[in-house]
């Protein structure tokens, strides 16, 4: 299985990466291909709702969202990697999936397996509930089969993922596919 992860935060050694890197390693070792595109440092514009795309097949921006588009197209599964902010999502994740809009079509077709991997500070127990309620709808429009969660929540600091027991969990999700 070929596995497009796009990483969302924009802290390249933090705890969502951190959690992200496992599942990697997991997935690889049960034989997958994973390709990580960072789109929290990726040139990518926010959607103007501009519908060019409709119009004319193409999106108006020239980016890096096409390389999105072109690792989303080509694989089996994608894995949706965020700190949380604000209880959501990060703007830069956000920011490419709201692009998505232009190839909709196309990745509705493609019924891929997706999971969502994300880290938080805070440990309360309905801390990760809207984010994960928003990537279950995401999966539900677009035809994604929902494959598993890793919910980081108390996962603050590098220290405190590295010392976390979903720091297996992240591997034992990506071990599984």
């Amino acid at each position: 299985m070929r596995i497009f992860m796009m990483k969302g935060s924009p802290h390249k050694r933090g705890s969502s990466n951190l959690l992200a890197e496992r599942f990697a390693e997991g997935a690889r070792e049960a034989g997958h291909e994973v390709e990580a595109f960072d789109v929290a440092k990726a040139r990518i514009a926010p959607c103007l709702g501009c519908d060019a795309c409709r119009r004319t097949g193409r999106c108006r921006y020239d980016d890096d969202m096409a390389a999105v588009r072109d690792g989303l197209l080509g694989s089996d599964m994608a894995v949706f990697v965020t700190p949380l902010y604000y209880f959501g999502m990060s703007a830069q994740l956000k920011t490419a999936i709201d692009r998505f809009y232009a190839f909709n079509a196309e990745l509705s077709g493609k019924r891929l397996d997706a999971a969502l991997v994300a880290a938080a500070w805070d440990d309360k127990d309905w801390t990760m509930r809207d984010l994960a309620g928003h990537y279950q709808t995401i999966c539900r429009y677009l035809g994604l089969e929902d494959r598993g969660m890793v919910l980081g929540a108390g996962c603050g600091t590098p220290a405190m993922t590295g010392a976390s027991p979903l720091m297996r969990k992240a591997y034992d999700l990506g071990r599984s596919l």
